[in-house]
């Protein structure tokens, strides 16, 4: 496609450049040669700023050029840029009737985990071995495999793809009153999937087939719609229920608390550029707007610092400046300045301490304190929540759900029997003795 922007080449300082596909060069006596200058600051800079241009990847998501049509969980975050500051909800995909679902609930374990989804240190490939010896002796993921590994495991595309925000939130009223609740986010055009086979070709021929279809969509102007729905929990309700709500290895019945519908996302626009756009984008479930609190979740807490602490590594430490990720509303944090790449005014002589005469500043609303923080059974300490009959529950629902669709339990047994016929032999029968806790059908998962 022509690009004609008629505008005048230069270097990143606006010196007009004649020729700039070709260097400032020492012509050889003989023989076509030539030695390059040091005066040349085009190439230099230019040959400087290529060793620079990569910046760190994203540590949970798959490599750079990873194909995704493969069997895995995916991130699903959305940004608000609201007048009282940004909020993100970042969550993930996982599901199966339209209910999420996570791994672990110990964020100790969450490095762990990752890797165990990654590829084996010593030679660098995808290994079922460690994948499985990770859930084999974690069973408390026994739940969401059930969903990774049923025929939702490969999304067809991400315009058919379900979105949580996993963990229970709060919603605060100005008195201090509260309700619990869970995100979700569901397709208007309903939720649509792969086949292994045909993933597996997809991935061989397209492995950047989710990513295209999604752009060509919004370019064509066929753009996908989500509905925002919200799974209200009253807090009494919550002390009582057979659930922990604060479990994210555990769902809530819809039946029991129904979704309310709440707004619609729509995505109308592609990416200006990627780089600037989406790569730089930073989210976190710290991000939270006035009226939305966390709870006593610890995978939550901890993602509070981890994702802003990856962002800061990733993108620098002002990356909340870049256009991605810059509040529409007025953003005052004298205390925080400096560091690289500050660009907007680093709020001049304003005073870089708290608490100053010299500055007249507004407070906002105060945190909201509540009794569900204290009053549990110990201390400090190192508190392991042990895996119990609970945890595998509602893994045996599910796998009774399957029975009620035809070629589900099949074709769940055809897909762990496929991941796991290459692994040790000890490790397969951990695998069937954790399918067959579940019910005894699966110890023909092998």
């Amino acid at each position: 496609m022509l690009v004609d922007v008629r505008v005048l080449i230069a270097r990143t300082t606006d010196q007009p450049i004649a020729d700039p596909a070709n260097s400032t060069v020492l012509p050889a006596r003989f023989g076509g040669g030539s030695l390059t200058l040091l005066q040349d600051t085009l190439l230099i800079e230019t040959l400087a700023h290529f060793n620079r241009e990569r910046i760190p990847e994203r540590t949970v998501g798959g490599p750079l050029g990873s194909a995704e049509t493969v069997r895995d969980v995916r991130g699903f975050a959305v940004k608000f840029f609201t007048e009282d500051g940004n909020h993100d909800i970042v969550g993930n995909d996982l599901c199966r009737s339209i209910q999420p679902v996570f791994f672990v609930r110990d964020p100790v374990k969450f490095l762990s985990l990752n890797r165990s989804h990654k590829k084996n240190p010593r030679n660098n490939t995808g290994d079922p071995t460690t994948f499985w010896d990770f859930y084999v002796n974690n069973q408390e993921g026994v739940h969401a495999l059930m969903h990774l590994f049923g025929s939702r495991g490969i999304p067809a595309s991400v315009r058919y793809l379900n979105g949580f925000g996993v963990h229970t939130y709060k919603l605060v009223a100005p008195d201090g009153s509260f309700k619990y609740v869970k995100f979700h986010f569901r397709p208007v055009a309903g939720v649509k999937n792969l086949s292994p086979e045909d993933a597996a070709k997809i991935a061989g021929t397209n492995p950047d087939y989710h990513t295209a279809d999604l752009f060509n969509a919004i370019e064509r102007g066929d753009h996908p719609v989500w509905n925002l729905f919200f799974q209200v929990i009253e807090p009494k309700v919550a002390e009582m229920y057979l659930v922990n709500i604060f479990d994210i290895t555990k769902t809530l019945p819809h039946k029991d608390f129904p979704l309310i519908p709440v707004v619609k996302l729509t995505l109308n626009k592609n990416p200006h550029n990627f780089f600037e756009d989406i790569e730089q984008a930073a989210f976190s479930p710290s991000n939270l707007v006035p009226g939305i609190a966390v709870t006593p979740n610890p995978m939550l807490q901890a993602r509070m610092f981890a994702y802003p602490d990856a962002q800061r590594y990733r993108l620098g430490v002002n990356y909340q400046q870049l256009p991605s990720n810059r509040p529409i509303s007025r953003v005052y944090t004298p205390y925080e300045r400096d560091g690289a790449a500050s660009f907007t005014g680093n709020y001049g002589g304003d005073p870089n301490y708290v608490r100053s005469v010299f500055t007249v500043t507004i407070p906002g609303p105060k945190s909201i304190e509540h009794d569900e923080w204290a009053g549990g059974k110990g201390g400090v300490g190192v508190h392991e929540i042990p895996v119990s009959d609970a945890d595998f529950a509602q893994a045996t629902a599910l796998w009774n759900l399957f029975a009620t669709q035809p070629g589900e339990q099949e074709g769940f047994i055809k897909n762990v029997a496929s991941d796991i016929k290459g692994i040790p032999k000890d490790l397969q029968d951990g695998v069937i003795t954790l399918g067959s806790k579940l019910h005894d059908e699966l110890n023909s998962v092998a």
